[in-house]
């Protein structure tokens, strides 16, 4: 199956792609992020992604940074809402339904994301959004896996430090940086 795989960071996709392949999935790695909250930051993640891209032998596509459209469909009315609500929810939803289109276009069998790599992040509402940008692009289809299992969040860091990935101190958009939003 080939599988277009939503790249939130290279250090989380680490412990992703190799799960995928290894399950004989053909990935392209596709890095869909103007939550973050500024181009330099945005293209050091896009460096570390198509870094693993290059590492694994993989496909690497970047969709556009807009941030001004991430701020206006995503965060605007949610500046407040605490990490993991919803402000975070939306964003998912944003983020997955650029990479349901981009999967259906492509004529790709099916889509996923590595945000559930993370310990931060509740994968039941990484799988409803998911869900819900698969059922609005007819001919998408999303694999609802937990990269977190069988310790996955821990092979990306030791993957990640093997690769010299860049690692990064928060989710991406500056909401995230509050101190009280974790």
């Amino acid at each position: 199956m080939t599988v277009a795989l939503h790249v939130c960071c290279g250090p989380c996709a680490s412990a992703c792609v190799p799960r995928l392949t290894d399950a004989g999935h053909a990935v392209t790695l596709l890095f869909a992020n103007s939550n973050i909250d500024t181009e330099a930051e945005f293209a050091r993640r896009r460096a570390a992604a198509e870094t693993l891209a290059r590492a694994e032998g993989v496909a690497f596509v970047a969709l556009p940074y807009d941030h001004a459209a991430w701020l206006r469909d995503v965060a605007a009315g949610y500046e407040d809402a605490p990490e993991k609500g919803a402000r975070c929810a939306r964003c998912f939803r944003y983020s997955l339904a650029q990479v349901a289109a981009f999967a259906a276009a492509q004529g790709l069998e099916a889509f996923t994301t590595s945000l559930t790599v993370s310990p931060h992040k509740v994968s039941a509402v990484v799988f409803a959004a998911g869900e819900a940008a698969a059922a609005a692009c007819p001919g998408a289809r999303f694999l609802a896996l937990d990269f977190k299992k069988k310790e996955g969040f821990k092979l990306s860091v030791r993957r990640a430090a093997a690769l010299g990935l860049y690692r990064q101190a928060y989710c991406g958009c500056e909401f995230s940086k509050r101190k009280d939003s974790r």
